[in-house]
């Protein structure tokens, strides 16, 4: 999200987000941190540029800011200054041989909307997304062929919703203790959203720019082992589980036809940030902590360690086994062609550690 990175705090139109009332407010680190400065990407994006070709990479990720190029949503126009910054970040990345990815929606949003009609509970975000993404594609897809549009939408919505850490830091108990919110109702509304959200952004792509690129959408995956055998089920939901009816009901969003069409061919790939490995346990045939046995979660449980070995093992700790299976599964995927880099780079942890 640009609240780590870009800095440029309130400069040249840009107007509050979500993250920098949070940080101001609650802090954003151990001492209180905010992201007034961050890594300053918005004063040295031709260094960093510099840095990235120096080290010989050819794709470079970022995301916009919704709160510099649309301070007030679809209320006001394309900032001019910030339209500038995008404008020559990408073409200096171009010229320097570096494949612009770029993410509409990285977790920041103008914080009025939240004020306005409480961001992404309220469907009236999906219209400000479509105008935002509209912006976007009309100003650089004539450049951008690859565009993600919500990065760890599953993240967002546990972090904000659910756990209360991110903002708008609603949540409910077992899972957190905020001044408001739902933890059992308002991820899924905000998923629901968000789904629906990329969708139509999806379709103006395809409709409207179709210049050969792509347009997908990034999730965060843990890879699960089950804690024991019988844990299995845990695993393999792939729908609302009938346990999710059962408990949440009417609550339990649901897709009108249009929309279930709408959905269809809105991915042209999947991004995973796959950071690392859980152990977990059915909370339907066990004792689990109060927010494992819970329907918003599917009712399954992390547990501390399986035979010792703790779990959250990050990549680099993964069995040998599992590490080859990441790698080598392309019969299932199309990696990017910009990929064997970091294949270099995994083979060359991988050796490091099981010689």
């Amino acid at each position: 999200m640009d609240i780590g990175i870009e800095g440029g705090y309130l400069e040249d139109g840009k107007s509050l987000n979500n993250w920098d009332v949070f940080c101001h407010s609650k802090g954003c680190g151990d001492n209180g941190e905010n992201g007034d400065i961050a890594d300053d990407h918005y004063h040295h994006f031709l260094e960093d540029i510099e840095l990235l070709h120096s080290l010989g990479l050819k794709a470079y990720r970022f995301s916009i800011s919704w709160a510099r190029i649309l301070p007030k949503g679809r209320l006001v126009k394309l900032i001019l200054l910030a339209f500038l910054f995008y404008n020559k970040l990408i073409d200096k990345l171009i010229l320097k041989g570096i494949e612009p990815f770029v993410t509409l929606f990285h977790g920041d949003f103008p914080q009025e909307l939240e004020e306005r009609y409480g961001s992404w509970l309220n469907p009236e975000i999906r219209e400000d997304f479509v105008h935002m993404a509209e912006v976007c594609f009309r100003s650089f897809g004539d450049r951008v062929k690859h565009w993600i549009t919500i990065n760890e939408p599953n993240l967002v919505t546990e972090y904000a919703y659910e756990t209360g850490i991110f903002p708008p830091a609603r949540c409910s108990e077992p899972f957190g203790r905020c001044l408001a919110g739902n933890s059992d109702v308002e991820p899924l509304i905000v998923m629901h959203n968000m789904i629906l959200a990329h969708a139509m952004a999806a379709k103006l792509y395809h409709e409207k720019v179709n210049n050969g690129g792509s347009i997908g959408i990034t999730l965060h995956c843990f890879a699960f082992e089950p804690l024991t055998d019988s844990d299995t089920r845990s695993l393999n939901f792939g729908h609302y589980p009938k346990e999710m009816h059962k408990y949440l009901g009417s609550a339990l969003p649901s897709f009108s036809l249009d929309e279930k069409n709408l959905l269809k061919n809105s991915i042209d790939f999947i991004g995973i940030n796959h950071y690392t490995t859980a152990y977990v346990k059915d909370c339907t045939n066990s004792s689990c902590s109060p927010t494992g046995a819970r329907a918003i979660q599917g009712l399954p449980d992390l547990v501390g360690e399986r035979d010792g070995v703790a779990d959250r093992v990050f990549f680099t700790r993964l069995p040998e086994k599992r590490i080859n299976a990441l790698v080598n599964d392309v019969k299932r995927v199309e990696f990017h062609t910009e990929i064997p880099c970091l294949f270099s780079q995994i083979n060359q942890v991988r050796s490091t550690i099981f010689r």
